[in-house]
């Protein structure tokens, strides 16, 4: 999840300055003064001088027109140039997180770290317990020799004034599969091999250095052509704002949409669907299925816990079946995806039927930049709605639910679910998912959400994942449960 703090108020600003001058068709001419005029010369700045607050911002901008940073082949390139080439561009194609070196502070590698509160004891525990003998005594406190710790703790756990903290480097700590790590210049670099895109190391960044590729530009360029544009919205994003779905869903058409189509729709079709593989796995002796709309979780199945892939299902995304029936319904219009991760990016840049993504974040930042009010906001209903079940999905725990809910009353298979939460991917749920893998465990249902909570605490959400949970929940209880008459015949791809 983002917490509220200065890295995500300044790449909101920086947003909500860029949509505007887009919205105006004044981005080309001025986005190169939008570093000046967010730290003019002589405001207070937290980095050594204005000239790298200003270069850090230049490269946040850089990223949020859709270009990586570390691709940057003249630095003499204006922002200017950066967005003409954004407007013009009629595809996307990169969907991988970007790290911002004039923004990454090269964190020390020293885990562990003697603070003042060191007494100078005559025990000397953390001495006499480390098995390095790395830890000696200068002035009556202990000093940590980092070249021959081994980061094992054991100082850390005997000390009996706690004077020993553990100093983490905040984005690599996060990262559940080990993709992110120091470059030869000390600047973190991502494993594009290993990430699965969770989002956990841009949100732990304390400075605000690993920043997902945005689609801003792209998506308003369309919004001010003559082209239709349908917007698919992730369920989560019922939870973001202070106001009812059908308000969000007059803000949108506010804002340029033409249609608005739930995603939910798309899971309520997928869990139908899931419901009838389910009990074809289990009559063929499977001992459980693995399911989730979380893509994150199929590229940690893909690239770390291969052991799971036979147990994955292999019905198709709600984001791909709701594409598939907006596509059916307006052939003509562009489909973009309105998401709460950075994982979802890359499905939908995957994903043929899907043209654009905008975070919750992004669209925030549009409706700050048109000022538009989501509570003030004239209900109206999606163009294709969803039901209860599909509703449910963005919360841990409800995709199995809406699977047991799609299930015929008269079937066996009803009563029988048992379904196993991992909720959060972590290193520790990476090693479980493999030992249900190799060994099973007493269910039949293995739900996966990489998010703790589940999509409503995404990396790139903008409403408290806590009050967002009950209003979801609060949205599932008040609608119908429906069993969809169309089967998603689309199947999930594993193949990487």
């Amino acid at each position: 999840m983002q917490y509220d703090n200065n890295t995500t108020r300044i790449r909101r600003l920086l947003l909500v300055r860029l949509a505007q001058l887009a919205f105006e068709n004044k981005l080309v001419e001025n986005i190169d003064r939008i570093p000046i005029e967010v730290r003019p010369k002589g405001s207070p700045h937290d980095r050594c001088c204005v000239h790298k607050e200003r270069a850090v911002i230049k490269y946040r901008l850089m990223a949020s027109l859709g270009f990586k940073v570390e691709d940057e082949a003249d630095e003499l390139m204006t922002l200017g140039q950066y967005a003409q080439l954004a407007l013009s561009r009629e595809k996307v194609t990169q969907s991988d997180l970007t790290v911002i070196d004039e923004a990454c502070s090269a964190c020390v590698r020293t885990n562990y770290f003697v603070t003042n509160a060191c007494r100078g004891c005559f025990a000397r525990p953390c001495a006499v317990n480390c098995p390095k003998k790395c830890i000696s005594f200068v002035e009556g406190q202990a000093r940590i020799d980092s070249e021959k710790c081994v980061n094992c703790g054991k100082c850390m756990k005997v000390c009996p004034y706690h004077a020993v903290v553990y100093v983490p480097i905040p984005c690599e700590e996060e990262c559940p599969v080990g993709a992110i790590s120091k470059g030869e210049d000390g600047v973190e670099i991502i494993d594009e091999a290993k990430c699965i895109l969770c989002g956990k190391c841009m949100a732990a960044c304390p400075f605000g250095a690993i920043m997902s590729l945005s689609q801003i530009v792209d998506i308003i360029k369309n919004l001010l052509s003559p082209r239709k544009t349908v917007a698919l919205i992730a369920p989560a994003l019922a939870g973001q704002f202070d106001a009812s779905l059908e308000q969000v869903v007059g803000a949108l058409k506010q804002l340029g949409f033409d249609h608005v189509v739930e995603v939910a729709l798309g899971a309520d079709i997928v869990a139908r669907r899931e419901s009838i593989e389910l009990a074809e796995r289990l009559g063929e002796g499977d001992p459980f299925m693995a399911t989730s709309c979380c893509p994150a979780y199929i590229y940690a199945v893909q690239k770390h816990v291969p052991e799971l892939r036979p147990f994955v299902s292999k019905t198709c995304t709600p984001m791909h079946c709701a594409a598939e029936i907006a596509a059916q319904q307006y052939p003509d219009a562009l489909r973009v995806f309105i998401s709460p991760c950075a994982a979802k990016i890359k499905e939908a840049v995957d994903d043929p039927l899907v043209d654009y993504t905008l975070t919750f974040e992004e669209l925030g930042s549009l409706l700050v930049a048109k000022g538009i009010d989501v509570a003030d906001a004239e209900p109206q209903p999606a163009d294709l709605p969803a039901h209860a079940s599909g509703r449910g999905f963005p919360v841990s725990g409800g995709v199995a639910e809406a699977i047991k809910d799609m299930t015929d009353d008269e079937s066996v298979l009803h009563d029988e679910i048992k379904p196993e939460l991992i909720d959060g991917i972590s290193k520790q749920s990476l090693k479980t998912m493999k030992n249900y893998a190799l060994h099973g465990g007493d269910f039949n249902v293995l739900e996966v959400m990489c998010c703790e909570g589940g999509c409503v605490a995404g990396p790139c959400v903008i409403g408290n994942p806590k009050t967002a949970t009950k209003r979801v929940q609060q949205l599932r209880s008040e609608s119908k449960i429906k069993i969809p008459d169309k089967i998603c015949p689309g199947e999930r791809d594993l193949n990487g």
